[in-house]
């Protein structure tokens, strides 16, 4: 859910900056909608002492400790509010983005949780944020088909704190990388995540950017949470997938050789797994993760705030100065999609240069029923021609979306 679908130069994002404001990045109390009464977490006293910098992977499953994803029931559900922003170099004013996202379980069936996630602003509406207007649906494995660890670095220290309604017995690991031009990281978790399994007892998490011309945050803030019952529930349908469950080709045309690149997406006990294939891989497309990036559920979710920012909220994503988009149908293996296509000057020189760049029409239309969340707002073509004087375009670096599917069949495989 991070990697560019194109290697070319996006001259067109570049350009992109809003306008619009943001709201406080500190913790907020805030209602949650179960009636129980949420305080936001306090930060730290940097009076309190602090254990050495440490390396924490959090205790492993054993048999006398089954995981939690075991025992997952419909109904399961946290909700955190969220904010981030991003400044701009010379200006006043930024971009940001603040709601609530919500994680529910809507059907167990073994060996499958099935959850969705949903993002709204605070009172619970649509937001108009293209990233974020739709709610996604994840398939989670409840078993490990290979261990996960969920490493925290940093100065760890015990604590105890109020949030949700409930205090809570917890750890705070706090990494300072602003020295070295890097982040601040806060994250604070529950000893025993208990109800919060789905994002490993996650409390308070905030990131603070730093260094090299870098500005902004984002956060999450334990809302509210609630316990299921032991229904089965409906497997609902994987058209609008966050990610996990599916997969996704890009054909890539770089330096005058061709290839075919695979994303396989997976998620395991609040792990969300990436994998990049070379080649399409025939009948079974994702059979095997292993070796995969593995990222906790609750990073994820801050990567997705982080990453939405960084989307326009207009669509398709015109540069000021360049020619209106024009509409037509591109096809993605059997797939007619409605599609913008726009052109931009790309590079110097003394032989002129054009970049060709096509996106959805609507990235959650029907007609991407399946696609992964990552690949719907990325291109799907990306292209710089050369342009001579007399005669047709001469195409040289290029990617485009080659096809996709679910290797996650509806009802659980």
């Amino acid at each position: 859910m991070r990697r560019p679908l194109s290697r070319a130069p996006l001259l067109l994002c570049s350009a992109l900056l809003l306008t619009t404001g943001c709201e406080s990045m500190k913790p907020r109390a805030v209602s949650p909608s179960d009636g129980t009464t949420a305080t936001a977490t306090a930060q730290p006293d940097a009076s309190a002492p602090t254990e050495a910098s440490v390396l924490d992977a959090g205790a492993p499953d054993t048999p006398a400790t089954p995981s939690p994803w075991q025992r997952a029931r419909v109904g399961d559900r946290v909700e955190y509010a969220f904010s981030a922003h991003r400044g701009r170099p010379g200006a006043d004013t930024g971009v940001g983005v603040a709601g609530h996202v919500t994680l529910e379980v809507v059907s167990v069936q073994a060996p499958w949780a099935w959850l969705t996630v949903t993002f709204t602003d605070d009172q619970g509406r649509p937001l108009a944020h293209p990233r974020l207007s739709q709610p996604r649906v994840l398939p989670m494995r409840m078993e490990e088909t290979q261990p996960w660890k969920d490493e925290h670095r940093g100065q760890r220290s015990a604590e105890q704190t109020t949030a949700a309604g409930r205090t809570w017995d917890a750890r705070r690991f706090l990494d300072d990388r602003r020295p070295s031009d890097g982040p601040l990281q806060n994250r604070l978790y529950a000893n025993e995540p208990g109800p919060l399994y789905l994002t490993h007892g996650l409390l308070d998490a905030s990131t603070t950017l730093s260094g090299f011309g870098a500005s902004g945050s984002q956060q999450l803030t334990l809302v509210s949470f609630r316990q299921g019952s032991d229904a089965a529930g409906n497997v609902p349908v994987l058209d609008r997938p966050w990610g996990p469950g599916t997969w996704y080709d890009v054909r890539q045309d770089l330096s005058g050789t061709s290839s075919v690149r695979r994303v396989c997406l997976g998620a395991e006990r609040g792990f969300v797994l990436r994998k990049e294939l070379t080649g399409p891989t025939g009948d079974a497309p994702c059979a095997d993760l292993r070796d995969a990036e593995a990222q906790p559920l609750e990073e994820a979710l801050l990567a997705a705030v982080s990453e939405a920012i960084g989307q326009p909220q207009q669509w398709p994503p015109a540069a000021a100065g360049t020619a209106p988009p024009r509409r037509e149908t591109f096809t993605v293996a059997q797939h007619p999609i409605p599609a913008f296509i726009l052109e931009a000057p790309a590079g110097e020189g003394a032989e002129r240069r054009v970049q060709v760049t096509t996106y959805a029409a609507d990235p959650w239309g029907a007609a991407l029923n399946g696609l992964a969340d990552e690949a719907r707002f990325m291109p799907l073509a990306d292209a710089v021609y050369r342009s001579p004087p007399k005669g047709k375009r001469v195409p040289e670096d290029g990617t485009a979306l080659a096809g996709w599917g679910k290797w996650v069949i509806d009802g659980g495989r």
